[in-house]
């Protein structure tokens, strides 16, 4: 998905934030995405005091939105660098289609995710058959010894798995016993758990990661070893768990809960991350752009770094401005 805003000046990822407490929720912020249709997004990363969770960078969450009333998900062709993305439904059906040549339909259970390395183009497409569009996108960012790997698609089915009174499906490393079956070049966690109204679920985390709680149906209680209460999510708010925690209780209400769990090792490398790209430098992102303005928009090289992507019905989405300030690294 591109995450064209208003303001592109808004994806400088800000600074680090001061430690704060063994539980920092995170409100989102409604973002409309680029493009002839604007779609809007519960955008809770990055932000303001919380750059990235693990190598986490992104978090969009939409939906359930009525295609009838919204038009659904048309994202053209737009092009990646020095990320994967991570494709996650609730509701709805996707068509993928990439300049690797890839073509993948992602619906509820299942995971797409793309590795963009030194450069890809993509387009996503709510089928003809999609009544109700739900789920979350997703990016990791590439640590500096792979950003630069040629692109490449996976798609994945998933298990779910029984926890206390919830059900787990991990599309992204291991939990509760399960693996996902794609590739990371970080230790990284990504998980759905579903909980009954009224029920309880205890997770075993890792201790090196620090994780977040994407609450996608609540409110969700949350307790953590260390902690001296539990600490109530609402929906669509984003709870930070700062590492060394090793004990993650979720507890619905009246209600039940989805949440989704992401995790990972914390990312300790700088970043520029401008529109679609994620670089280590500001000339590298200004070389990005110009490269996808010309090959692509302009026609004058279609064989180059972001390629074409084959069978989509429109022109690409072309890059914004950029700034009229250098973009600063941020770790």
């Amino acid at each position: 998905m591109s995450n064209l805003e208003r303001d592109p000046v808004e994806l400088l990822c800000p600074p680090d934030a001061p430690t704060g407490p063994v539980v920092q929720v995170l409100a989102p912020r409604d973002v409309p995405l680029g493009g002839p249709r604007a779609m809007h997004v519960r955008r809770t990363l990055p932000q303001r005091g919380r750059t990235t969770i693990g190598a986490w960078c992104f978090a969009d969450h939409y939906g359930p939105d009525d295609v009838a009333g919204s038009g659904g998900m048309v994202v053209p062709p737009h092009p990646h660098t020095g990320l994967q993305t991570v494709s996650w439904l609730f509701e709805g059906e996707i068509e993928h289609r990439d300049s690797a040549g890839s073509h993948e339909l992602v619906r509820p259970g299942a995971v797409n995710l793309m590795t963009a390395g030194r450069g890809i183009s993509h387009s996503e497409v709510s089928t003809p058959g999609t009544t109700r569009l739900h789920g979350v996108q997703l990016w990791v960012a590439l640590p500096d010894a792979s950003r630069h790997i040629g692109p490449f698609f996976e798609h994945a089915e998933t298990a779910p798995v029984a926890v206390g009174d919830a059900t787990v499906r991990v599309f992204v490393g291991t939990l509760a016993g399960a693996d996902a079956d794609v590739t990371v070049f970080s230790p990284l966690l990504g998980a759905q758990v579903d909980l009954p109204a009224g029920g309880r679920a205890e997770l075993d985390l890792d201790p090196a990661f620090e994780h977040g709680v994407l609450v996608d149906a609540g409110p969700v209680s949350i307790e953590i070893d260390g902690a001296d209460a539990a600490t109530e999510v609402a929906w669509s708010e984003l709870a930070y768990v700062e590492p060394g925690r090793r004990r993650l209780v979720l507890a619905a209400g009246a209600e039940p809960v989805r949440v989704v769990l992401l995790g990972g090792v914390p990312f300790g490398e700088e970043l520029v991350m401008w529109w679609n790209f994620i670089g280590r430098s500001h000339d590298e992102i200004v070389e990005f752009r110009r490269e996808w303005q010309a090959d692509v928009i302009g026609r004058d090289n279609p064989d180059g770094r972001f390629g074409v992507v084959d069978g989509f019905d429109g022109d690409p989405l072309p890059a914004p401005e950029l700034p009229t300030v250098r973009l600063k690294p941020r770790r």
